[in-house]
C-alpha cells in the first residue's frame, strides 16, 4: 500500500463495507443459505415452538477443529505482544539509529487493533447490535428470531453476532502484510493470508457467525488500518512541507 494510494484505499474499502452491508441486508437468504451448508437438522428431543428447527453444527463439536480455532484465536494477540516489544525496542534507539518509518508502522498496526477489533467491534457493536448467532436462532437449533445484518432489533443480550470479533482480528493480521519489510514479506504473506481467511471461515462453519458477520468483520479492520495509514501519511507529509 504505497503512500499515495492509502487515502484512496480507505475510500474504496469504506464504500465497499457499506455496499456489502446493504447487500446482506436486502438479501438475508445469503446468510441463511451459507449457514445451512454447515447445519445438520435433527429430531427435536424436547417440545419445540412453532417453526423451530432442531439440529447442530457438526464442526462445532469436532475436537480437532475446536483446537485449531483456539490456536488461531490466540495468534493476533500473540503477534500484538510481539509488536509492542518491537515498538519499545524501536523507541530505545536515538538519533541517526532511530527508525522513524518502522516506529510509525508499528503504532499504526497497534492503533488499528485497539480501535477496530477491540473498541469498535467487541466493546461496541457486539455488545449492542443484538443480532443472535446462527446457533442461537430457531432456524438453526436455538430459540431466538433471525435478524438480518445491520439490524439492531435482535434479542441477543451481549457478545452478539454482528460483527465477528475474530474475523476483525483476522483482517487485522492480513493488514500486517503491508508493513512487513522485504524479504520477510514474501515469506510470510501466504501463511498470514491463509490464517486470516481460515479464522472467520471456522466461525461460520461452527455456527458462531453468519457470513455477513465474518465478511464485514474482516473488512472492518482493513478500513480502520487504511484510515490510520492515510492519516499518518497526511500528517507526516504536512510536517515535511512545514519544515
Amino acid at each position: 500500500m504505497r503512500p499515495r494510494t492509502a487515502g484512496d484505499a480507505f475510500v474504496v474499502l469504506f464504500c465497499l463495507w457499506w455496499v456489502l452491508l446493504w447487500l446482506f441486508s436486502i438479501f438475508p437468504q445469503i446468510d441463511l443459505t451459507v449457514a445451512n451448508m454447515f447445519f445438520m437438522p435433527e429430531q427435536c428431543v424436547t417440545p419445540a415452538r412453532s417453526g423451530q428447527i432442531c439440529g447442530i453444527f457438526p464442526y462445532n463439536d469436532d475436537p480437532h477443529m475446536r483446537l485449531l480455532r483456539e490456536i488461531f484465536f490466540q495468534v493476533p494477540y500473540i503477534v500484538a505482544v510481539g509488536l509492542c516489544w518491537m515498538l519499545v525496542q524501536c523507541w530505545q534507539q536515538h538519533g541517526a539509529t532511530f527508525k522513524t518509518l518502522r516506529a510509525r508502522n508499528l503504532k499504526i498496526a497497534l492503533g488499528s487493533l485497539l480501535l477496530g477489533p477491540v473498541l469498535i467491534v467487541n466493546l461496541w457493536l457486539k455488545a449492542f447490535s443484538g443480532r443472535p448467532r446462527p446457533r442461537q436462532t430457531d432456524l438453526f437449533g436455538g430459540m431466538l428470531d433471525f435478524v438480518h445484518a445491520g439490524s439492531f432489533a435482535g434479542k441477543c443480550v451481549s457478545n452478539c453476532s454482528f460483527i465477528s470479533g475474530e474475523a476483525a482480528a483476522a483482517g487485522w493480521l492480513f493488514c500486517l502484510i503491508f508493513i512487513i519489510p522485504q524479504p520477510a514479506r514474501t515469506a510470510l504473506a501466504l501463511p498470514i493470508a491463509a490464517v486470516s481467511i481460515l479464522m472467520p471461515a471456522l466461525r461460520v462453519a461452527f455456527g458462531g457467525h453468519y457470513l455477513s458477520d465474518a465478511v464485514l468483520g474482516w473488512l472492518s479492520s482493513l478500513v480502520i488500518f487504511s484510515s490510520l495509514l492515510a492519516l499518518s501519511q497526511t500528517t507526516h507529509g504536512r510536517r515535511i512541507s512545514e519544515n
